[in-house]
C-alpha cells in the first residue's frame, strides 16, 4: 500500500472500538515501520489550553491570567489513546522550529513545549490544532483495518483541519467523497 501520509482516515459507522467512533484522524506519518495519527475531531470534556499551561508552569501565572479569552479557552483535542499526557501540535506553516515535521500542505506537527508558548505569547502559528494522545499502529495493522473496512481516507483539507467546527468534522470528512451517513453502507465489498 502506498502511503497514507497527510491523508484523513474516517471512522466506518460500525468501528467496534469506540475510542475511536464517529473519528476523524489525520495520519502524520504512515511507512513500513507502522502509522501515526491525531484525532481531529473529538474535544477533551472540561480541559482547556490555560489548563496545560498551569499545569506545565509555562508561563508567569499573570501573564497566563491576563490571555485573553480566546486562547485562555482554547479546545484541547483528544489527540488517540497512545501517549495521552504528550501534546502535539498541528499547525500552519508559518510557524517552524527545529523540531516541525512537515506533514501535508503547508502543515507541519511540533510536540514540544515551545509552539505551545508561541500559541500564547506569539508569535504564533495562523492556524494550528492542540491536542493531547496520538493514535499508532504496528506494521501492517492499519493496512489491515482498511482492508477489514474499519476505515475510509480521504485527502487533506486544510479547511477540514483548522475552518470547519469541530462537532462537524466527521461529516464534512464524509461530504469530501461525497457520502454522507445515510448512504455509508457498514459492508465491505471486495473485488
Amino acid at each position: 500500500m502506498n502511503s497514507l501520509e497527510g491523508q484523513f482516515l474516517i471512522a466506518m459507522p460500525d468501528m467496534e472500538d469506540e475510542r475511536f467512533a464517529e473519528s476523524v484522524i489525520l495520519l502524520v506519518g504512515h511507512g513500513e515501520e507502522g502509522a501515526m495519527g491525531l484525532v481531529v475531531n473529538h474535544e477533551l470534556e472540561n480541559l482547556c489550553f490555560a489548563d496545560i499551561f498551569d499545569e506545565l508552569d509555562l508561563g508567569d501565572p499573570d501573564s497566563v491570567i491576563r490571555l485573553p479569552d480566546s486562547i485562555r479557552q482554547r479546545a484541547v483535542m483528544r489527540g488517540g489513546p497512545v501517549e495521552k499526557g504528550r501534546g502535539f501540535v498541528l499547525h500552519s506553516a508559518d510557524y517552524q522550529s527545529g523540531n516541525t515535521y512537515p506533514v501535508a500542505g503547508g502543515v507541519g506537527l511540533t510536540a514540544t513545549l515551545d509552539v505551545l508558548k508561541a500559541m500564547a505569547f506569539g508569535p504564533a502559528p495562523s492556524a494550528s490544532l492542540f491536542a493531547l494522545g496520538c493514535c499508532g499502529w504496528s506494521p501492517g495493522q492499519l493496512e489491515g483495518e482498511i482492508g477489514s473496512n474499519g476505515w475510509l481516507t480521504a485527502p487533506f483539507s486544510r479547511k477540514l483541519l483548522f475552518e470547519t467546527p469541530v462537532g462537524d468534522r466527521y461529516d464534512a470528512a464524509l461530504a469530501s467523497l461525497h457520502i454522507t451517513r445515510a448512504t455509508l453502507s457498514p459492508d465491505a465489498g471486495h473485488a
